[in-house]
């Protein structure tokens, strides 16, 4: 990673970060299911790349990603 790259999380691994849930499987199912938005939109891929600034909704819980 070069200075240039954006820092990214994968969706999948951020609702776990921010324990919207406890396994990679059960949030599989919540992104597949549709239950979870990305800035607005319904996200699907579990491997959707976020950076700082993205809004993630889901359970009526909004997050917003940040760097460290």
């Amino acid at each position: 990673m070069t200075e240039n790259d954006p820092i990214t999380i994968k969706l999948d691994q951020f609702l776990k970060l921010t324990g919207l849930v406890d396994t990679g499987g059960q949030a599989k199912l919540l992104i597949q299911g549709g239950e979870v938005r990305v800035n607005d939109e319904i996200e699907t891929r579990r491997g959707r790349k976020l950076q700082p600034g993205d809004v993630v909704h889901l359970d009526g819980e909004t997050f917003v990603v940040e760097t460290e």
